[in-house]
């Protein structure tokens, strides 16, 4: 699962990683970005133009907009199965820009408090997570909203010891592939878990468990279980 994450990097690593042409205006640091709140995504390949989306994908088909609070994850090997993911899968493809993701680390026992970690590259540098992306109409006539899903996959060495699972992370090598698809990808070879020698993890503390934390004391490295 992935619950939370950072948009916390800088705009010529962004560019210089990924080849992004454009972010929106308003765009600023975040380190605590929660499910419902807006995130930045790529959705045309050709443009490379960042935008808002709400995480958590709301299907075409859907009666009312709840049932993205479900959504903000989809499992990398059932893409071609889940009526909610199968279209998206196929026709509307995303990148979601990150420098750095947030997973809680359970007690052996089960029970009890969990531990917050946070996982990046170990040079800092941004990423993308691989996404799918719907738009929504409301039967009440609202505005069209635009939504989307973080894709995961099993954890590598690196996260396993916290979860069994991470999110797709796509370097520049295979993050166009991934949105523009075409003749000769793969796309499910696409998803699987990163290279662990690229990364690097460390507990931070439990100021980050509030949604409403916004700062850089989410991801300070506290003393913890490794």
């Amino acid at each position: 699962m992935c619950g939370r994450f950072t948009i916390a990097f800088d705009i010529a690593d962004l560019i210089d990683e990924l080849g992004i042409a454009e972010i929106p205006l308003d765009w600023t640091p975040r380190y605590n970005v929660a499910p419902s709140q807006p995130v930045l995504a790529v959705m045309d390949a050709a443009t490379r133009k960042a935008e808002w989306l709400r995480w958590g994908l709301i299907p075409f088909w859907a009666k009312n907009a709840s049932i993205g609070n479900k959504l903000i994850n989809a499992r990398a090997e059932t893409l071609k199965e889940k009526p909610s993911f199968r279209n998206a899968f196929q026709k509307r493809r995303c990148l979601i820009l990150a420098d750095g993701f947030y997973e809680w680390q359970k007690p052996s026992s089960g029970k009890g408090k969990t531990y917050p970690y946070y996982f990046r590259r170990k040079d800092g540098k941004p990423f993308a997570f691989a996404g799918l992306w719907e738009i929504w109409h409301s039967s009440e006539g609202e505005p069209a909203l635009k939504t989307c899903t973080i894709i995961t996959t099993s954890a590598n060495s690196v996260v396993s010891p916290v979860h069994d699972r991470m999110p797709v992370i796509l370097d520049k090598e295979q993050a166009w592939d991934w949105v523009a698809g075409g003749p000769g990808v793969e796309l499910q070879q696409l998803l699987i878990p990163y290279n662990p020698d690229l990364m690097t993890a460390f507990p931070v503390g439990s100021y980050v468990n509030n949604p409403a934390a916004e700062s850089k004391v989410c991801v300070e490295p506290v003393q913890g279980l490794f």
